[in-house]
């Protein structure tokens, strides 16, 4: 089992454009680009500019990662939260015990569950106000 640290970069957005940018400034290699159009349970009332906003992406940098994503709908990224410490493991029971220690006296911002994009992904913000997205790695 494995676990990382991965900065998470929460864009208004303008993801597809720091993408770019990461990749012609510091050499980044994309590996994953999820839309919010790709994901089946979006409504239909996102407009096709919303629906090509970056639901996920990851890219490498040398031996690390960084990720982003737009707000849904492009929408402002409350103060603090631009950058978030996502912690991947390849394990759900893993991934799911330190989601729930970290929400201890903490808020969840989107419960843990399997996402288009990951087989269980959540997002909490510690007692101390430091956001974590928990990201489990799939098998393929």
């Amino acid at each position: 089992m494995t676990v990382r640290i991965t900065p998470y970069l929460n864009m208004e957005g303008n993801a597809r454009e720091a993408i770019q940018f990461y990749e012609q400034a510091i050499g980044a290699e994309v590996l994953t680009i999820i839309t919010y159009g790709d994901m089946p349970e979006m409504p239909n009332t996102f407009t096709d500019d919303l629906k090509n906003l970056v639901a996920h992406a990851k890219l490498r940098v040398g031996e690390t990662e960084l990720m982003f994503s737009d707000a849904p709908g492009g929408s402002t990224i409350e103060k603090g939260k631009q950058v978030t410490i996502c912690i991947s493991t390849n394990d759900v029971e893993k991934s799911k015990r330190i989601f729930e220690a970290l929400q201890q006296d903490g808020q969840i911002n989107m419960p843990f569950g399997e996402t288009p994009f990951s087989p269980a992904f959540g997002d909490v913000t510690d007692k101390f106000g430091v956001t974590f997205q928990i990201f489990t790695e799939s098998e393929n």
